[in-house]
């Protein structure tokens, strides 16, 4: 991710559901311009998606919020979802994230991205680190970048938040191949 040459002038709309901060979707408009190439359209807000609530888990599907993004659909865009609640999929515990593999939806949870979480000291860069790493990898998801054996490539699955800061910021030499292909 060194150029803007992968999806230069691509268009990723940016959808927040429920209390997302400003700042946040500022940083992210920012990066994903420098690293991938993207052209940001200004994000819309919709209300927190109860209808993905499960009561059993205290958590919220995140293959449901993905339906429900995908009609939101408009021309040649891809949508980047941001919540701040916590997201999973039946046969995992939680998942910092989700992609529609090949389609045009993925979505991110910034609930286990913060330190707080941990019961750890606020550390509001590292969080944003987090959080541009969740939205490249799952991006790279819906342009059909599966998970990648190298540790330190976007693409490796995160199993823990451990998982989540071994790895780079960077697609890995295969993967960016992969990608630039398309």
């Amino acid at each position: 991710m060194s150029s803007p040459i992968l999806l230069k002038n691509q268009i990723l709309s940016i959808v927040l559901f429920g209390s997302v901060r400003r700042e946040i979707v500022k940083f992210l408009q920012t990066e994903l311009n420098r690293t991938l190439g993207f052209v940001t359209n200004a994000s819309r807000e919709e209300p927190v998606p109860e209808f993905a609530f499960d009561p059993n888990r205290n958590q919220y599907h995140a293959t449901k919020i993905l339906e429900r993004l995908k009609k939101t659909k408009k021309n040649e865009e891809r949508i980047l979802g941001i919540v701040d609640i916590d997201l999973y999929v039946p046969e995992l515990n939680f998942i910092f994230g989700e992609a529609d593999i090949g389609g045009i939806v993925c979505i991110i949870s910034l609930v286990r991205l913060r330190q707080e979480y941990y019961g750890l000291p606020k550390n509001e860069k590292l969080f944003l680190e987090r959080t541009l790493k969740e939205a490249v990898h799952e991006i790279g998801h819906i342009y059909r970048l599966g998970h990648c054996k190298d540790q330190k490539c976007i693409m490796h699955f995160s199993n823990s938040i451990q998982d989540t800061d071994r790895k780079g910021p960077h697609f890995c030499h295969k993967c960016l191949a992969k990608i630039n292909l398309q």
